[in-house]
């Protein structure tokens, strides 16, 4: 309801006072807009006496530039090796193609798929192959859009009809 909204700022307001103040995170892509359960707009729909306690950090998408250090960091973690600078090169071209977590889902799955192999050292041939097992978000919707008519329950968009249990 619109009044819990509000209700749920006040208690956020109190909870920022005390001795032992939570540290607090939000994230919005809000600009401007309504506060919900009144009609007042403020930046990211939050109470200005609640926004003024705030400490505002911007932040940007990773440049191509930060992707392979970010990779590195994460390699680092997980004890993988890289074999050469080209299994680095081709992770960050996935990394920017697609997603950086999905790279950095595929740095574990190509460390397991060496292991299995009983290699020492990542491959790009491990990274390759790795990639074409498990799906990004856009190969997914597209081999989904493909194939949609061999799955149960699948309903296409503007065709009439119930074409939910074909066989």
């Amino acid at each position: 309801s619109p009044h819990a909204d509000i209700e749920y700022f006040s208690f956020l307001n109190r909870a920022l006072e005390n001795d032992v103040t939570p540290i607090l995170v939000i994230a919005t892509n809000r600009g401007i807009t309504s506060i919900r359960g009144i009609n007042y707009q403020s930046l990211h729909g939050i109470p200005p006496d609640f926004l003024n306690r705030l400490l505002i950090i911007t932040t940007q998408p990773y440049t191509e530039d930060d992707i392979p250090k970010v990779l590195d960091i994460r390699c680092d973690e997980e004890d993988v090796e890289m074999s050469t600078a080209y299994a680095k090169v081709l992770l960050t071209k996935i990394g920017v193609e697609t997603a950086l977590r999905y790279a950095i889902h595929l740095i574990t799955s190509a460390a397991l798929a060496w292991q299995k192999h009983m290699g020492k050292i990542v491959e790009m041939e491990d990274i390759s192959r790795v990639y074409q097992l498990f799906l990004d978000v856009k190969r997914s919707a597209q081999y989904l859009m493909e194939y949609q008519s061999q799955y149960m329950f699948n309903e296409v968009p503007g065709e009439g009809g119930d074409n939910a249990m074909q066989s």
